[in-house]
Formats: structure tokens, C-alpha cells, sequence
């Protein structure tokens, strides 16, 4: 069977180099991904989530590629969700990464906050990316504001 391009995956965006997001990726399309260079495949979709492979951590593998699965609750994203997903990206800084969920929604709004506090990326480029996918709900646009506040408070020393 011939590997498709890993544009064909769902709502795929290549944001550099070395990061793309997604909506759930199929089997077949893992492959795709490993041909295309890709080294880590992190998913913020539960288990649960539409189209969710129960046996992704092992097709991932399988293919060489290194899982991480923080999964965020569509209703409920938190800033210790977040703090995961800022950790998991900045110690895989060099490799080329894949980052999923089940639509591409959850990851686009990481995404857009990585990009914005984590790497300086302009707010007009980074919401433009994260607008290319969709425009937060209001649940989501709260949870971007706290974020923001959150991490544009100064560390206070001690913790």
C-alpha cells in the first residue's frame, strides 16, 4: 500500500519545520508521518475521542516514533494540562513533532499559547494559525485569557 502524503490527515497544518498539528491521524497515516521525518507524536485527545485508535501508544511506537498522551477534556482544559504540554514541547526542542487531537481544535488553542508565551511568536501570526482551524467557543476563549494572565504574572520566588 502506497504512504500518503501527511496532508491528507485531517485539518493537518505544518506551523514550521518541525511542528505540525492535526485531527486523529489513522493508522495507516502514522506511517505517513514516520516517512515524513516526524519523531514525537503528542495527543491531547482522550481515549474516548472520535476516532480514537485504542492501540495508538503501539502503532506509534511501531513505527519508531516516541508517544506522549496528555489528554485534555474538551470542557475543561486546565493550566496543569498546559503546564504538560509547555514541558513536553520545550524538552523535544530539535525534533520534529506532530501534535493531535481528535479535530485539531484543542491542539490549535496549545498551540496558539505555546507559540505566543513560549516562543515570542507574534499574537497577529499565532492567531492566525490558530483561526486557520477555528475560532475558540467561549469556554476555550476563557481558558486562553487565564492562560495569558496566568503566565504573564511574574514568578514570585520560592515557587
Amino acid at each position: 500500500m502506497p504512504i500518503s502524503p501527511v496532508n491528507e490527515i485531517r485539518s493537518f497544518l505544518a506551523l514550521s519545520d518541525s511542528v505540525a498539528t492535526a485531527g486523529q491521524p489513522t493508522e495507516e497515516q502514522f506511517a505517513s508521518l514516520r516517512a515524513a521525518g516526524y519523531e514525537i507524536v503528542i495527543n491531547l485527545a482522550l481515549p474516548t475521542s472520535t476516532h480514537a485508535l485504542p492501540n495508538e501508544q503501539a502503532v506509534v511506537e511501531s513505527q519508531g516514533m516516541q508517544y506522549v498522551h496528555i489528554p485534555v477534556l474538551w470542557e475543561t482544559p486546565t493550566l496543569e494540562d498546559l503546564d504538560r504540554f509547555f514541558s513536553v514541547m520545550a524538552a523535544s526542542n530539535g525534533k520534529r513533532i506532530l501534535v493531535h487531537c481528535a479535530l485539531n481544535m484543542r491542539v490549535s488553542a496549545f498551540m496558539y499559547l505555546y507559540r505566543l508565551l513560549c516562543e515570542g511568536v507574534s499574537e497577529v501570526e499565532a492567531k492566525q494559525d490558530l483561526n486557520q482551524i477555528w475560532v475558540p467557543n467561549d469556554d476555550w476563549q476563557r481558558f486562553i485569557d487565564q492562560a495569558i494572565a496566568h503566565y504573564s504574572q511574574p514568578l514570585t520566588p520560592g515557587t
